[in-house]
């Protein structure tokens, strides 16, 4: 666990010093979704450097272990990439396969790839760079992407097409969304969310996502009848089967926070950020499925791809306050995401990171 501290601590150092020694953007445009300053990008590059280290090196949590293993024994041809799931993934697996056996350079060249496009849009959209840095480890994220590598390298893709959400090209976004999809199958979801999304935050549509929601969670035998139902023919049909309960209310209530304060900034959020709306909604749909997750845990998996946006999402909502409330409620901000960094990774689930190449962490 004392790698996790040690990670935090530098890559918030390190991305705090970022946006301090950043320079201002000449051509700025508001509404272009960009920040109006660009933070160094030496200092950045050493806060991601941490993050894939630490991601990179580590020889266990969740699927490591199996993702190593299965990489070291099995053999990739076209023939078996053409035939298995995923084929973007087969096609990695096989390049790399080519070159190296070891395992550990499969779980290190996902990570790099996976951080490097989440740490990189929020270079360029997160109006506090190490605040979005900052939660993306305390919130769980971070861990839970050296869980499910496949998809969230998947859930990082499209996050990378947040340029083309934002500006509405649909056909870059659905390019970004189909190549994500031969990671993770599930990436699919994302086409049609671009078309719900693009409209205006707050209106009568965001009340009946929160309605669906709702009663999603409170009727969901009927629901996930329904569901799943729906996906029955894909890979990912077997889902129906997981009975393993829900995922704890403590992760709704940190997912839907972004949420909550855009509402009460809604207005000055819209002045300094006019493209808001659509990160609003894609929270919006962070909340619902994590809100039915409280009746079966894999609905948070599809909440996956949402909630990288609420780290752009809260980066501008400290700034809908007076200047004078900003560094209170950034603060605020810090020690809320701390308590819960800590309750998760050590009270819930707690969290022995070992790495075989990391000294002190060896195992």
């Amino acid at each position: 666990m004392g790698i996790l501290w040690l990670n935090l601590a530098a890559v918030f150092g390190l991305s705090l010093s970022a946006r301090y020694f950043a320079k201002p953007i000449p051509d700025f445009e508001q509404r272009s979704g960009r920040v109006p300053v660009q933070p160094n990008i030496v200092l950045a590059f050493l806060a991601l450097a941490c993050l894939v280290t630490v991601s990179g090196l580590r020889s266990n949590i969740g699927d490591t272990y199996f993702y190593r293993h299965a990489f070291e024994t099995n053999e990739f041809t076209w023939e078996i990439v053409k035939e298995g799931k995923d084929q973007g993934f087969g096609v990695l697996q096989m390049l790399l396969k080519n070159v190296t056996d070891e395992g550990q350079v499969l779980i290190f060249i996902m990570s790099f790839f996976t951080l490097t496009l989440i740490v990189g849009v929020l270079y360029k959209y997160s109006r506090v760079f190490e605040l979005s840095l900052y939660v993306f480890i305390a919130s769980g994220m971070f861990l839970v992407s050296m869980n499910g590598m496949r998809q969230y390298l998947a859930a990082a893709i499209i996050f990378a097409g947040t340029k083309f959400l934002l500006e509405g090209n649909f056909f870059k976004y659905a390019a970004l969304v189909l190549l994500a999809s031969t990671f993770h199958q599930s990436a699919l979801i994302l086409l049609p969310v671009y078309f719900v999304v693009r409209r205006e935050a707050w209106s009568w549509s965001s009340l009946a996502f929160i309605f669906v929601g709702t009663a999603a969670a409170f009727g969901y035998e009927y629901f996930s009848q329904m569901f799943f139902s729906a996906i029955s023919d894909t890979q990912y049909g077997g889902y129906s089967e997981f009975q393993e309960g829900g995922a704890n209310i403590v992760r709704v209530a940190v997912a839907a926070s972004p949420l909550i304060l855009a509402y009460f900034g809604r207005a000055r959020l819209r002045e300094l950020f006019p493209k808001s709306d659509y990160l609003v909604n894609l929270s919006l749909l962070c909340t619902v499925f994590m809100l039915i997750s409280t009746q079966n845990w894999i609905f948070a998996r599809f909440a996956i791809y949402f909630e990288l946006f609420n780290l752009i999402l809260l980066s501008w909502v400290v700034k809908v306050f007076s200047e004078k409330d900003q560094t209170f409620i950034y603060y605020i901000i810090v020690v809320l995401y701390l308590a819960y960094f800590v309750y998760e990774y050590i009270i819930t689930l707690n969290i022995d990171y070992r790495s075989q190449y990391i000294p002190l962490f060896q195992d």
